[in-house]
Formats: structure tokens, sequence, C-alpha cells
């Protein structure tokens, strides 16, 4: 978080972690700074909660999946898993590729995927509906 304010200027407004870093100590310093820490409190659950706190929490767990997810790929399918570099700049510099890697075969594959609709509209139409 630090990293981030430091590239931005700000603390981020959320914050979508693992339940392992949701500790007391993390969650009094994203306190202090208005940083919302995802996930249920500590202690005991309430007996009722409102319907926009479901809702946020819905929300935050879609956005952390999402991001767990991406791990997930780049170990499956891009061998992230196996970097085995002596120095941590060069860990940090294959990791940093790997991600490069992932994003652009999405932005490739949502290009190619909007030229085969503009060239097959009524084929994608038909795939869509079946």
């Amino acid at each position: 978080m630090e990293a981030y304010k430091e590239l931005t200027g700000v603390y981020p407004s959320s914050v979508h972690a693992d339940k392992i870093y949701r500790t007391r100590v993390n969650r009094a310093w994203c306190k202090e700074r208005g940083i919302r820490l995802s996930g249920p409190p500590l202690g005991r659950p309430p007996a009722q909660v409102s319907l926009q706190a479901k809702k946020q929490a819905q929300e935050d767990e879609r956005i952390r999946n999402e991001i767990e997810g991406k791990f997930g790929q780049g170990k499956r399918r891009f061998s992230l898993n196996r970097v085995m570099a002596k120095l941590s700049n060069t860990s940090e510099t294959s990791i940093t590729l790997t991600f490069l890697v992932i994003n652009s075969s999405e932005t490739a594959q949502a290009v190619l995927l909007s030229f085969f609709v503009s060239i097959f509209p009524t084929y994608y139409n038909f795939i869509q509906k079946h």
C-alpha cells in the first residue's frame, strides 16, 4: 500500500486481502488511513447485516476472486510457479514479464473476438443464443 501511495500520491480506497492478512494490526493501520479492508470483521458475526453491506462484501469477493484467478492462471498456463532465478531482481523481472504476457494474451483475445464479431455477426449471435 505504501508503494501504491508513492506511485499515485494517495492510499487505495479499499484493499482486498486474504484472510491471513486481516489481522487486528493491519485493520487498525487501514482504519487510521481511511482504507476499507475487505472481509468480515473479527469476532462474532452480527445478527443482522444490511443489504448494502452484503452487496459490498459480494463485490469485494468478486474482485478478489478475479485477482486470485489470475495468479492461478499464471501458475497453470504460464509456469509462474517454476520461477527459479537466483537473484531477486531476476525473479521480479521474470514474474513481471509473465504478467505482461498474460495481459497481452487477453488483449489479443479481445481484439480477435471483436474482429470475428465484425466479420461474422450473425454467426456470433447464433452461438450466443445456443
